[in-house]
């Protein structure tokens, strides 16, 4: 857990414990010393919230860097990039990584995680990353696999192990397989299909927003 997380959360814990139980007029009815930590606590959730707006934008800068990087595979409909959770998710469709039912990384395609591995190692070195395979429904017949889940889990180790070998601190990796589990659009059709077969590289952010038993804190 992240000290984002814990000092926001140990904050927004103890000021509601100082002003919640009762009303919040009883501040005023605290002692000097109970005043003056609520004043730390408030001035600890200001600072914590700058960094995650800095946060947030220095993933927009690499989003943009990466746009321009990547232009031709953007075009192409091979790579998308999105903000997520406060987070930026790169987006590779499967049939520029690798062959089908394959999950050895295509010659083709180490310049484009080079790129991705270059940007990561200069602009995000301190963040988190998490590298997600993601397959269609076709149940495999012909490939080898057990199942979608091994295949999706051995892509994403394998692009994992690339951009280590190209210099991506190995503590701040992991990799997840998650089958045909989590869909982006339909398995009805071949172009929902073809959005679904992906690997997700996630830059992950310190700081993010997230909704516990009825309360939005900070992460």
């Amino acid at each position: 857990m992240k000290k984002g997380f814990i000092l926001i959360s140990v904050s927004i814990l103890v000021i509601s414990t100082l002003l919640v139980s009762g009303c919040a007029v009883n501040f005023y009815k605290q002692s000097p010393r109970s005043k003056q930590r609520i004043k730390e606590l408030e001035g600890q959730l200001s600072e914590l919230e700058r960094q995650r707006m800095e946060e947030q934008e220095q993933f927009e800068a690499l989003k943009k860097q990466l746009e321009g990087k990547l232009s031709g595979q953007i075009a192409r409909d091979e790579i998308s990039l999105r903000m997520k959770d406060g987070g930026l998710v790169i987006i590779l469709s499967d049939t520029i990584l690798f062959d089908s039912g394959n999950a050895e990384i295509k010659t083709s395609a180490y310049s484009v995680l080079d790129k991705i591995a270059a940007l990561i190692k200069k602009e995000v070195p301190d963040k988190d990353i998490g590298v997600a395979g993601h397959t269609d429904n076709v149940p495999i017949k012909l490939s080898g696999w057990k199942s979608n889940w091994e295949l999706s889990t051995a892509r994403a180790t394998n692009v994992l192990h690339y951009l280590v070998k190209k210099g991506v601190s190995p503590e701040r990796l992991s990799a997840t397989g998650y089958g045909e589990h989590r869909p982006i659009d339909t398995n009805a059709t071949a172009a929902g299909r073809a959005k679904n077969r992906r690997v997700e590289i996630m830059i992950l952010p310190e700081f993010q927003e997230k909704r516990e038993a009825g309360e939005e804190i900070v992460k």
